[in-house]
């Protein structure tokens, strides 16, 4: 499988990522450790998780998804063979399972949750640690317009750098990385990095699919071309939605239908399902499977080093897999691109 270099890290990644957030919620250990056996015999090399995981978020199985991953390196052997990556929870007073809720980027969460990841991971270090969400105010998750009236006491981006300089000088991480963070942010966290001496971020993890092209504007794809910060493509296929699967059964089975639906509200809203409908079309005029196309689409794009896809079933995995080797003719691209046009950024 093709390799890309991630940012300035140093470290190359496949051009898929295996995600696990559905380690311990819609898959057992045994699934996970089949997921992770195959993923690797395909070339894949990177893994995500995080210590939120799996979602749906609960206290119940919090963790979980790491003490899976875990268990199959244990057993397994085959640390040296990828790059593990995770992520601190950002503030959120609703979790009160992971530290009080009193979690937020400052040197004693962070070292609190580094030591737990590790030991769920049996693993001594962390190849790319990555910070959730961030510590400010920041419209994600399905919000797009800033509201300076949700100001929030932050930690500075210096101290969070600093602390995890020193897990870093510790041999516990090895890179770093955000998550779901904005223009400005990353270009302060290479300005920090650099003034004060510290850690260099490598990479950002975001919202990237047919349906969410935000990241191509300027405000990112600039910003992280020009400062070499490779993009981690979360949630190609929108939940699923850009399967097609809920467009074929309202009531398929998958986490749109099995989880509250304030869960992910954004892959629900009615533009959406009329941009998947046109998509889901699209993709079947010219002999593919709607998720085929979606994936083709992030796996083509140039800014994207490597993007992350989730699956519940071996056969889904492979499927997500084999869209390595489909290429998009100019005509569908066209095509992907009127469709944009008319409906731009639904799932955003």
């Amino acid at each position: 499988m093709e390799k890309t270099q991630l940012g300035t890290s140093g470290m190359s990644v496949s051009k898929v990522c295996l995600g696990t957030m559905t380690f311990g919620e819609q898959n057992n250990e045994a699934e996970a450790h089949s997921q992770l056996d195959y993923a690797l015999d395909r070339g894949v090399n990177i893994v995500d998780c995080a210590e939120m995981y799996p979602v749906m978020p609960r206290a119940e199985t919090q963790g979980l998804t790491e003490c899976f991953i875990g268990s199959w390196l244990k057993k397994s052997g085959r640390r040296d063979d990828i790059i593990l990556a995770t992520k601190v929870a950002g503030p959120n007073p609703n979790m009160t399972w992971i530290r009080g809720g009193t979690n937020n980027l400052d040197a004693a969460n962070i070292r609190s949750a580094v030591e737990t990841s590790l030991r769920r991971l049996q693993t001594d270090y962390i190849d790319l640690y990555q910070l959730h969400w961030p510590s400010r105010n920041v419209p994600i998750f399905g919000a797009t317009v800033f509201n300076p009236n949700a100001e929030q006491r932050s930690v500075a981006i210096e101290d969070t750098l600093a602390v995890l300089g020193s897990l870093v000088d510790a041999g516990k991480i090895r890179h770093i990385g955000v998550s779901n963070e904005s223009s400005w942010g990353v270009s302060e966290f290479i300005k920090q990095a650099a003034l004060k001496g510290l850690p260099r971020i490598a990479s950002i993890q975001n919202l990237y699919n047919l349906t969410a092209r935000g990241f191509e504007t300027s405000l990112l794809d600039e910003t992280c071309f020009r400062e070499q910060v490779g993009l981690l493509a979360y949630s190609p296929l929108a939940f699923g939605q850009l399967s097609a699967k809920y467009l074929d059964d309202p009531k398929a089975h998958g986490r749109l239908t099995i989880f509250p639906a304030s869960w992910s509200p954004r892959y629900l809203r009615a533009e959406v399902l009329a941009a998947v409908n046109e998509y889901a079309a699209l993709a079947r005029a010219n002999s593919m499977t709607p998720a085929q196309m979606a994936l083709a689409w992030c796996y083509s794009r140039w800014f994207v080093a490597s993007t992350i896809i989730g699956a519940t079933t071996l056969a889904q995995l492979k499927e997500n897999i084999d869209a390595t080797q489909t290429v998009l003719s100019e005509e569908v691209t066209k095509a992907i691109n009127e469709i944009h046009a008319r409906l731009p950024n639904p799932g955003q």
